[in-house]
């Protein structure tokens, strides 16, 4: 047991190497695009041609395959950004600097994706497009702390207090992840209670769910090529002077 844990200690200490680091990358984020791609085309087919019906909404549900795992993920990636700037913060990795910066596009995606997909659904379901509704308000409200995030980041021309300062941001605004989760038990509200739990009963029929797991894996591995991608690129620029950057853009023989 002890040589496994030494084995991983040793492994995320390399992986701290800028250059181990561009390997990993390297390797697997096509792989995470690829497979996320692929699941969420198999989950948005299923959800769309081969689950039947609503008995209430009719065929206007059929949107929460890609709003209800977008949702998840917007609420997910600020959650993870916030890890990784807290170590960022307190034991001063730089890689995890990279990796809290580069969930922010990302997450602020998955949030604007949701924001989109939930107004298109509430136009049959409430009459309307947007409404001030608490899970609306505060949903929008974590994309303004995405924006945020993003905008101090690049306001700040030293990377590295540029990642610190919007780091310290990041790591605020996960007080409002709560509130969104329980923002329709808190208050009433025209949005939907929970109805679908992975853990739990949902009240969903059962032949809907499985294509909405696969939806739900798909993001998530689109999310870890994504983030791979965009922290490799961060951290090439900022070892741009780096001998081992310049022989990566040496032809091979």
């Amino acid at each position: 047991m002890n040589r496994n844990a030494n084995l991983i200690v040793r492994w995320f200490h390399q992986l701290g190497s800028p250059p181990y680091f561009d390997r990993f990358a390297a390797r697997w984020a096509p792989w995470g695009y690829g497979l996320g791609l692929l699941l969420m085309a198999v989950g948005v087919y299923w959800g769309l041609f081969h689950v039947p019906a609503d008995y209430q909404q009719g065929d206007s549900f059929r949107i929460l395959y890609i709003h209800v795992p977008s949702a998840w993920m917007s609420m997910a990636v600020y959650a993870l950004m916030a890890v990784y700037a807290v170590i960022a913060q307190v034991w001063r990795i730089k890689l995890c600097e990279i990796l809290a910066m580069a969930c922010a596009p990302i997450g602020a995606a998955f949030t604007l994706i949701t924001l989109l997909t939930g107004s298109i659904w509430g136009k049959p379901m409430w009459g309307t497009w947007w409404d001030w509704d608490p899970r609306l308000t505060t949903e929008l409200i974590l994309l303004f702390m995405y924006l945020g995030v993003i905008g101090l980041y690049n306001a700040i021309d030293d990377r590295r207090a540029a990642a610190r300062a919007a780091g310290f941001l990041a790591i605020v605004g996960v007080a409002l992840l709560p509130v969104i989760r329980y923002s329709v038990v808190w208050w009433n509200s025209l949005h939907q209670g929970q109805t679908i739990s992975l853990l739990g009963k949902s009240t969903m029929d059962a032949s809907m769910i499985p294509p909405l797991v696969i939806m739900i894996i798909g993001t998530k591995l689109w999310f870890i090529g994504a983030l791979l991608a965009r922290a490799r690129a961060d951290n090439l620029r900022r070892e741009s002077g780096k001998a081992w950057v310049a022989q990566l853009a040496e032809p091979r023989a």
